[in-house]
């Protein structure tokens, strides 16, 4: 295994990190996750949108690094012009001619200088010959290529300029269809040409043994030919990858050519490359590959719109980018979590969008990383899902929006020192006595027996030195959250606001007042019952409908199993629209009929006689739901609260904190 290395350097004051950490990240998220109830979406959007760390430094996300790639391509579309790949060929081989021209000149004057009749006949004679050969030079690249590889040449200047063209425009072939194998395709000698074809056919035969099921020899295959590969692949895959890729990239480039400039570099190949074996375990080679790696890219092509011609050398190189920058988009734009991300070449995309994207690239990376190892999210099925570590943290993130408006206030540290079966602390101590619980106050004992013997050690304890904290009876709350979740609570963006104090009010419960229950109960068309661990994924219903009979109903079913004082506490934005027969029917109608009405006032007078208190919570009343809650709260004895989102958080909040406060009050006093 290997160790990771880190390098250290002085603080100066300029270096950043990725001040960040997994509970961080969690809150960046923490309204998307309630408002959609989908992990992995949040962090999908997390990584579109980017965020800012502790320290204020701007995390790029992915949205912002398309639109610069995008505009990369869009650059260098718009800067080059793909037809200048033979304008350098036709250009040099104008010379090449003019060059051969001066020289068959130079030898016409020599030969009449000379005073030679004779041999200013005959070199008369050749040059003529010689001047109609290339007159008669083809128009395209590769016939003046044949042409004047056959051609005598005069000038040994021009035979070897074209020579040193010649060699040139092989090699470049040959790197391009070659996969561009760096310095391994140095020259293009006979011998080094026979071993390029010999490494093409071990290729191929270890694509045709995996093909067939059979294992290829992949490290006899680089002991033998890996000097082509300075990539130093680790693995056949590796390996035939970069050489899809690149070889995509050499297709793509023919692809946006013209038909005519296609026709050139085809007629160039075929008069270049003349070994027809080794064309064949190219080709053979390119078919291998498109079956391999289909979506490599094979039928991309660009439309370059620019002025500035490109080599044939250049624009290869050009291609490969274009091909980068394409694979660099499709990732990112196929990353489902950041941990996809980590497949990104960091190098080239720091050479592609610059270092500081690169760095937001690495820290998306990470995310899930840190979110996994901080035991918040887990993976599961396939999915990012968040574990009860996670939810935790999900509700204490809500509890601290809600109660950051409320710190001036103090509320929320109603803190147990000491959990016990059936007491609480009052903080006042007693003697001890038979059959009281043994709470016995360290300090007061200890006070006692050293006023008892006049102090000096050690302090020696009797039965009635001892003195215990005076406790009281347990105050316990039993409370079932009834969350409206019909499609007017996202609709009138009411859904966000209930959600947080859900999960606010079961992060509350559950750390500062352990011994309380909470029920939770979401109602649109039918009610049904949340688990606690459900909560973070709960979203609205699809449906029209407030059925807020059938959640009183499972909502007493809950409360009949507890014990203490009883509560329902209604968030909705509605009347009641929906109820169920007793023959289990739902009946939906809008405006609410008399029968809905009257179902839902029987439930609410069942948990009247039930002890249960309702108390409701309305996000933009209408005067219907005003009147009809009106009639509820006489029934029930309840209260009614109208409040907006902005802050039933701290209505609810702080209602609850107050309620328990009171009956605890109540039951020291009672006592």
């Amino acid at each position: 295994m290997t160790r990771p290395r880190f390098s250290y350097s002085r603080w100066d004051g300029t270096q950043v990190g990725f001040d960040l950490d997994a509970e961080d990240v969690l809150r960046e998220i923490n309204d998307d996750l309630l408002y959609h109830g989908d992990l992995n979406a949040a962090l999908r959007r997390l990584m579109q949108q980017g965020f800012r760390d502790r320290d204020g430094e701007r995390v790029q996300g992915l949205r912002e690094m398309l639109d610069r790639l995008r505009e990369q391509r869009q650059e260098r579309l718009d800067q080059y012009d793909l037809g200048g790949v033979y304008d350098d060929i036709a250009r040099e081989l104008r010379e090449v001619v003019e060059m051969e021209r001066q020289a068959l000149d130079e030898l016409r004057r020599d030969a009449a200088a000379s005073g030679d009749q004779r041999r200013q006949e005959v070199t008369e004679q050749a040059a003529d010959e010689r001047q109609v050969q290339l007159d008669l030079l083809p128009p395209d690249l590769a016939g003046q290529v044949r042409e004047l590889s056959e051609y005598e040449f005069t000038s040994p200047e021009a035979r070897e300029r074209f020579e040193a063209l010649t060699e040139r425009l092989r090699q470049q072939l040959v790197q391009s269809w070659f996969d561009q194998m760096s310095g391994a395709m140095a020259d293009v000698s006979p011998e080094q040409l026979a071993r390029t074809k010999d490494m093409l056919a071990a290729l191929n035969q270890m694509l045709e043994d995996r093909a067939a099921g059979r294992p290829p020899d992949f490290d006899g295959f680089m002991e033998r030919y890996g000097d082509f590969f300075p990539e130093n692949p680790r693995d056949l895959d590796e390996l035939l990858e970069i050489m899809a890729r690149r070889m995509a990239a050499m297709q793509a480039m023919l692809n946006s050519m013209t038909p005519e400039q296609r026709a050139q570099l085809q007629g160039l190949s075929d008069q270049l490359l003349e070994d027809m074996d080794l064309r064949w375990q190219m080709d053979q080679l390119a078919q291998n590959l498109r079956g391999a790696f289909p979506e490599a890219g094979w039928n991309r092509r660009y439309d370059f719109e620019g002025q500035d011609p490109l080599g044939f050398a250049e624009a290869a190189a050009l291609m490969n980018e274009l091909g980068d920058i394409d694979q660099l988009e499709n990732l990112m734009r196929g990353a489902s979590s950041p941990g996809a991300l980590a497949e990104v070449d960091i190098d080239r995309a720091r050479e592609l969008l610059g270092p500081d994207a690169a760095r937001s690239l690495d820290k998306l990376a990470e995310l899930t990383r840190m979110l996994t190892e901080a035991g918040l999210i887990e993976q599961k099925e396939g999915r990012l899902e968040l574990t009860p570590a996670g939810i935790r943290q999900v509700g204490k993130n809500a509890l601290g929006d809600l109660f950051q408006k409320l710190a001036h206030d103090k509320l929320g540290q109603h803190e147990l020192n000491r959990i016990g079966a059936g007491h609480e602390r009052s903080y006042d101590t007693k003697p001890y006595e038979f059959g009281d619980p043994f709470n016995l106050s360290i300090e007061r004992t200890i006070r006692n027996a050293i006023a008892r013997s006049g102090g000096g050690t050690p302090v020696h304890l009797t039965p009635d030195d001892f003195e215990v904290e005076r406790t009281e009876q347990l105050t316990r709350t039993s409370t079932v959250l009834m969350v409206d979740l019909s499609l007017s609570m996202p609709m009138r963006d009411n859904f966000l606001a209930a959600k947080k104090v859900a999960m606010a009010l079961h992060s509350l419960i559950t750390t500062q007042f352990p011994r309380d229950y909470l029920g939770l109960v979401g109602f649109s068309e039918v009610a049904r019952i949340i688990q606690p661990h459900e909560l973070p994924e709960v979203s609205w219903d699809f449906v029209y409908g407030t059925n807020m009979q059938h959640g009183f109903l499972l909502a007493r079913q809950l409360l009949a199993r507890q014990g203490g004082t009883k509560q329902i506490i209604m968030i909705t934005d509605g009347e009641p629209t929906a109820h169920i027969t007793d023959a289990g029917d739902v009946v939906f109608h809008y405006p609410p009929i008399a029968e809905t009405i009257d179902a839902t006032l029987a439930e609410v007078l069942r948990c009247t006689r039930e002890g249960i208190r309702i108390n409701t919570f309305m996000l933009d009343a209408t005067g219907y739901l005003q009147s009809f809650i009106e009639r509820l709260t006489r029934l029930n004895r309840g209260r009614a609260f109208f409040t907006t989102p902005e802050t039933l958080g701290d209505y609810v909040l702080v209602d609850f904190i107050e309620q328990r406060r009171a009956i605890s009050r109540g039951r020291r006093r009672a006592g």
